[in-house]
């Protein structure tokens, strides 16, 4: 089966970015790299890279701030930093993890590419790009070294893949929807309209659809919580709350399913009555 890639290259709100696609059967995924004010956020995937490094040099960036450590978000930092000599900054725990050989499933170092290993610095609590100040605002759940940032002049918020979709379906097995909810009500306290997500790109009414997200994550925590006090099985709620089946679960051996959403929400009440 043949892996097939596509660029997308525009602008929004006065960010460029490029979208890259990858498919290999049914499966269709993408990402998204931003560049603004001498500043390249999240690097793509190293099956990307060809691709993207046209728009990393049109940039012209001084510095690379990265969201988390999966493959597709920093799969060109390598070549930046050899290329350009250019610091990369993300947050301390995803640094040792991205110093080191990739360790993850095959599956995605075929489908994403295997990233090479790059030195980062710890990213801090704000940094500055040529006219801005960004407040950086831990955000974990997707991973426990996930980063969102804000643009404090313009009011835009990074989100890297804290967004992604208003309901979510499947996550990976070591996310955490509680944590993802906490995220969420942590960033939306924040002053920003504007999202630019690593996978929907450009969301105009950000903190309205980040709002939805929400919603539908505390409804969807209710429900599980609900349906496992009157008895029902873990796979009992999965029949119930998702019916649809995805490629990507089958292609994954199920490190993507709707299962790990049911047993993180479970887990994290699980703790909550133990310490009570």
């Amino acid at each position: 089966m043949i892996i097939r890639t596509d660029i997308n290259e525009g602008s929004a709100s006065g960010v460029g970015f490029i979208e890259g696609m990858v498919a290999l059967g049914k499966i269709k995924l993408n990402v998204y790299s931003f560049a603004i004010d001498g500043i390249l956020i999240d690097t793509g995937s190293p099956r990307l890279l060809h691709d993207f490094q046209p728009f990393f040099k049109r940039s012209n960036a001084e510095k690379v701030l990265l969201t988390h450590s999966h493959e597709d978000h920093v799969g060109g930092a390598a070549y930046l930093q050899k290329k350009y000599n250019l610091p990369v900054f993300m947050d301390e725990l995803g640094a040792r993890k991205c110093a080191e050989k990739a360790d993850y499933p095959l599956y995605r170092k075929i489908f994403w590419g295997r990233r090479e290993p790059f030195l980062a610095e710890p990213i801090g609590r704000t940094f500055a790009s040529r006219t801005a100040t960004w407040e950086v605002i831990g955000t974990p759940g997707h991973t426990k070294d996930h980063l969102s940032f804000l643009n404090k002049e313009t009011g835009q918020l990074f989100s890297g893949d804290l967004f992604v979709t208003p309901s979510t379906k499947l996550i990976l097995a070591d996310e955490n929807v509680p944590v993802i909810i906490d995220s969420i009500k942590r960033v939306l306290k924040l002053n920003f309209e504007e999202i630019f997500c690593c996978h929907a790109g450009y969301v105009k009414q950000g903190q309205k659809m980040l709002g939805k997200k929400l919603q539908y994550l505390e409804e969807l925590e209710e429900k599980i919580l609900e349906m496992n006090k009157r008895g029902c099985h873990e796979k009992e709620i999965q029949k119930e709350l998702f019916k649809k089946k995805y490629p990507i679960t089958y292609l994954s051996r199920g490190e993507w399913d709707s299962i790990h959403i049911i047993r993180s929400v479970l887990k994290d009440s699980s703790k909550a009555a133990l310490s009570q």
